[in-house]
């Protein structure tokens, strides 16, 4: 059998992390839960896409009923606000409350570990390549997906 490509590699990766949830060192599933919609409304809000369920149903990749479940239980958490869309006032928005924001920063704080002891012994320069191709490969799924949703 021929080494697998590129492609395969990706996706390989993409199916190894998504079995282990954020935070999962931390305190179980439920704090999963918890900061992938956290991640989700912090990603859509940055990139200028309002936070709505469907947005972030979208951005998990799972259904409209299952990102509800997750926007509230946040919501319920204290992680989570929802709001009257600015734009339309019929449209609700999800948006990270402080304690969402800690959260995302004891996740981030996590996963930046998690990286340091994967990537142990590497030079700054692999770790750089490393971060650059991944954003690239991001910004080019999201470029592709624009429009959708």
């Amino acid at each position: 059998m021929s080494e697998a490509g590129p492609g395969q590699v990706l996706f390989a990766f993409v199916r190894h992390w998504a079995r282990r949830s954020p935070g999962s060192d931390l305190q179980g599933t439920e704090r999963g839960r918890l900061v992938l919609v956290a991640e989700a409304v912090h990603s859509l809000t940055r990139r200028g896409v309002a936070a709505t369920v469907n947005a972030i149903a979208h951005e998990i990749g799972i259904d409209q009923s299952g990102a509800s479940r997750l926007v509230k239980g946040a919501t319920e958490a204290g992680h989570l606000t929802m709001r009257a869309s600015q734009t339309d006032a019929r449209r609700r928005e999800a948006a990270l409350t402080p304690s969402g924001h800690v959260l995302l920063e004891q996740a981030h704080h996590w996963q930046e570990e998690v990286f340091d002891r994967l990537a142990e012994g590497w030079s700054e320069q692999r770790r750089l390549a490393f971060q650059r191709a991944m954003t690239d490969l991001i910004d080019r799924s999201h470029d592709s997906h624009a429009g959708e949703g």
